[in-house]
Formats: C-alpha cells, sequence, structure tokens
C-alpha cells in the first residue's frame, strides 16, 4: 500500500500475539475473512479514519473472502503497543493465517488497497 508504508517485513512474529506471528480471532475481536483481512486502527476523532472505512469495507465487499475489520486504537492499546502503531489510521493487511503482509499509515487510496490484497491472496 502506498499510505506512508513503512517497508518492513512484516510476515515475520510481530508479538503481542503468543509468539506465533499470526493473529486471529482472539486478537482482533472479529473473525478474519477465509482468504484475507483489512485492519484497520481508527480512533474516535480522526476525519482520515471514516473515509478509510468506507474505502477498505468498498474493497472487502468487492473480493470474495476477504473481511474489514475496524479496531478502535485507545481501546485496544496492548496491541497497538505490541504491533507498533503510531498513528491512526493504520492499516493491517493479513493473509488467510493471518500474518501481516503489508502495513501502511495514513488513508489508503482504493487501488493501493486492492494491489495490497495481492500479496494476500
Amino acid at each position: 500500500m502506498r499510505a506512508q508504508d513503512d517497508g518492513r517485513d512484516h510476515g515475520r512474529d510481530q508479538g503481542g500475539d503468543g509468539g506465533q506471528g499470526r493473529l486471529g480471532a482472539a486478537e482482533l475481536g472479529a473473525e478474519p475473512g477465509e482468504r484475507a483481512s483489512l485492519v484497520q486502527f481508527s480512533s474516535a476523532f480522526c476525519q482520515p479514519c471514516r473515509a478509510t472505512r468506507r474505502i477498505l469495507a468498498e474493497v472487502a465487499g468487492m473480493v470474495e473472502g476477504v473481511a474489514h475489520i475496524e479496531i478502535d486504537a485507545e481501546d485496544r492499546l496492548e496491541l497497538v503497543r505490541a504491533l507498533g502503531i503510531e498513528k491512526t489510521p493504520t492499516v493491517l493487511v493479513l493473509d488467510a493465517a493471518g500474518r501481516i503482509v503489508r502495513q501502511a499509515a495514513g488513508m489508503p487510496r482504493k487501488a493501493d488497497v486492492i494491489a495490497a490484497l495481492g500479496a494476500a491472496v
């Protein structure tokens, strides 16, 4: 994804998930998608988070087996810290196994989200 993609390899162990390098329903608070998940960290007064929510929901609706999961960063500070989330919105693209394959901060473009899904499915 383009919105300030941090370029780090997020397929490795991220901590905060029992050392398994994966995020599942317990960590996410929702069932992940069968093929991939778009995980959005948001905060209540974040204007770009609203637009990001619309973009991710639209993309998830276009691609079968992809879930959009929104997490309130303030409610899940332990997970935010474990994953090194520094600002909202931050979007993680997870593959079917729950591994982070892409991470970007800021409001993404729809085309970039679709392209990032290609790395996950």
